[in-house]
């Protein structure tokens, strides 16, 4: 029989994934509206693939930078 503990942390962690995705897509979506609005302010035309490869780099360094090892070093104060 499996424990209700095992369930709840089984829960946790989907709720965690799921979460994460859509934090992924969301700030994916931001940063192309960003790059493409800086880039029409510098009166530059990027192509779309630029601006896409552009907002996958900041995207990722962004979650990559929130999911760091020290993230889990504050006091929790």
């Amino acid at each position: 029989m499996i424990g209700v503990g095992l369930l709840d942390s089984f829960g946790a962690l989907v709720s965690s994934i799921v979460a994460s995705l859509v934090f992924a897509i969301l700030s994916y979506v931001v940063t192309v509206f960003i790059v493409g609005a800086g880039a029409g302010l510098a009166e530059y035309s990027p192509s779309s693939d630029f601006v896409a490869l552009a907002a996958a780099i900041l995207a990722g360094a962004a979650i990559v930078g929130g999911a760091s090892p020290m993230a889990g070093l504050g006091d929790g104060t």
